[in-house]
């Protein structure tokens, strides 16, 4: 199992930044793939950035230029650099992790999300 806890949430004017953090704990041997997602009210939830175990990225067109996802393996952390935020940003937000198991099975988490907020 991996307990994902997301924090860094908040309410902001536009322009401004924020930098979201999810902490992964639990047992597992290795996680392979990282990403954050949002939904924002009325909305399905949508993939925001992903980074995988090489290095790569991906990010939603709408954010790219202005996020940047990055990760700490030793401290088992994925985060959200936010920048140049705008109001359709609002959402809440939620890390994703693709792990494996100790008993070498894959395992799909989600944090509890935390709520951006962006002000015009």
């Amino acid at each position: 199992q991996v307990q994902l806890v997301e924090s860094g949430g908040g309410l902001v004017q536009a322009g401004g930044s924020l930098r979201l953090s999810c902490a992964a704990s639990g047992s597992f041997l290795s996680i392979n793939h990282m990403g954050w997602y949002r939904q924002a009210p009325g909305k399905q939830r949508e993939l925001v950035a992903t980074l995988d175990s090489g290095g790569s990225t991906n990010y939603a067109d709408a954010v790219k230029g202005r996020f940047t996802i990055s990760r700490d393996n030793a401290k088992r952390m994925v985060y959200l650099q936010m920048n140049s935020l705008k109001p359709e940003d609002t959402a809440v937000y939620y890390c994703n992790v693709h792990a494996v198991s100790r008993l070498y099975s894959p395992i799909s988490s989600w944090g509890q999300g935390t709520q951006v907020t962006v002000s015009s």
